[in-house]
């Protein structure tokens, strides 16, 4: 037995589609890392409130949400996997691009809504490949991808930081588009090929729209699931709420540069970063709830305590903390969601959970902007406590086992 095999469970020639899999979702975790990261800047130089700066938020999170209706049901009903993940990462690193042009609220607005539908385009083709074509090693495909998450995550910030504060936030979002753009290159040429490998799973076939309709309305039925979604959904808000507020609270709270912003926000990434891998495999060994329920408790405490920190230095490290254990969840997460559904399905239930989870996340930046403006950014920070807490008290009501 080789090397890989005995540390993944798989032949490296294996590991290839995995490995250009997560390369996409880091490039597509990239271009939102990126537009996070512009929020201080571009809200300083059109002068915007928290509420608007937290709407433009809530516009990425209500279009993803839009996006649910058809990315899901396309997937399925085409079977074009490959295809669609190429396009998502294309897309979007163009409407980054196009953001360094943006002179106004409303064209930011627009080009944030395409950022939306792709991220949202991007989870349903890449999740139900891996899941189909790894079904005995669900957790660690997901949990590869969602290392590549992890890692576009924390390298946006670095170098997107580092850019804005050498050229300005207009040229930062132009020129951190052109990594995302050559990731869909070397997914075009690098991941097509199994497009149309039958043999292996990963066929370019749909389904019958009668089997569609029969087998969505399965899923739809099925109150492991929904409560799965709906957990989801509560975690989601917490990350968005994150993302969203704690460069704002490092700009105006810590009045941390635009360099020290990055960094961490890149620290909260590191932590995900070292811990996906393990806790996809582990979840593969001792079940998905138990990794979910030990990172969420985690996430809460961790949550509550940031804003008792009160150097740079120990609010940075209390967010790497964090993102150790919060998005070590996220993989498992979907692992969990793919135990329960039919391969078939996949992508449209993954469009499920997505689709719950932007609808959870649209209102809270818009909230959290409205506490900010009247009670300032810590009271922003005791509500994402309460979401996250949320989610501990729903996880428990959810099978642990795999159906039969």
């Amino acid at each position: 037995m080789s090397l890989s095999e005995r540390l993944t469970g798989l032949p490296l020639r294996e590991n290839i589609p995995i490995t250009l899999v997560g390369l996409g979702h880091g490039a597509i975790h990239w271009t939102d890392a990126v537009f996070y990261l512009l929020l201080p800047a571009l809200s300083t130089t059109l002068g915007l409130s928290y509420t608007e700066t937290g709407a433009l938020v809530s516009i990425f999170h209500f279009s993803a949400f839009g996006a649910n209706f058809f990315s899901g049901p396309l997937v399925d009903l085409t079977g074009r996997r490959v295809m669609f993940q190429v396009l998502s990462v294309a897309v979007g690193a163009l409407a980054l691009m196009a953001m360094g042009l943006a002179a106004t609220f409303l064209a930011l607005a627009c080009l944030v809504v395409v950022l939306g539908v792709t991220s949202n385009l991007w989870h349903p083709p890449a999740i139900s490949f891996l899941s189909n074509r790894y079904p005995k090693n669900r957790g660690y495909a997901l949990s590869i991808h969602g290392l590549g998450a992890s890692a576009g995550d924390t390298l946006a910030p670095l170098t997107a930081g580092a850019l804005i504060a050498a050229f300005g936030w207009q040229a930062a979002a132009e020129i951190s588009a052109l990594p995302a753009l050559a990731v869909a290159v070397v997914l075009a040429v690098g991941l097509m090929r199994y497009e149309t490998r039958k043999a292996e799973g990963t066929a370019a076939r749909g389904v019958g729209l009668t089997e569609y309709l029969a087998g969505i309305r399965t899923v739809i039925a099925n109150r492991a699931i929904l409560g799965l979604c709906i957990m989801s959904g509560f975690r989601s808000m917490t990350q968005g709420g994150l993302l969203a507020f704690l460069p704002l609270y490092l700009a105006d709270v810590m009045h941390s540069g635009p360099v020290m912003i990055g960094i961490a926000m890149a620290a909260m990434q590191v932590g995900g970063v070292v811990a996906t891998p393990a806790a996809g495999i582990w979840s593969d060994r001792v079940g998905r709830r138990t990794v979910v329920l030990a990172g969420l408790t985690a996430s809460t405490v961790l949550i509550t305590s940031l804003t008792f920190l009160g150097s740079e230095v120990a609010f940075i490290a209390g967010i790497s903390l964090l993102g150790f254990v919060l998005y070590a969840v996220r993989p498992v997460v979907h692992s969990w969601m793919m135990d329960l559904t039919p391969d078939h399905l996949g992508g449209s239930a993954t469009s499920l959970m997505f689709g719950t989870q932007s609808g959870f996340s649209i209102l809270m930046p818009i909230v959290g902007g409205m506490l900010a403006d009247q009670f300032g950014l810590a009271s922003v920070f005791y509500m994402l406590a309460g979401t996250i807490l949320m989610t501990n008290i729903l996880t428990l009501r959810l099978p642990d086992e795999r159906p039969a």
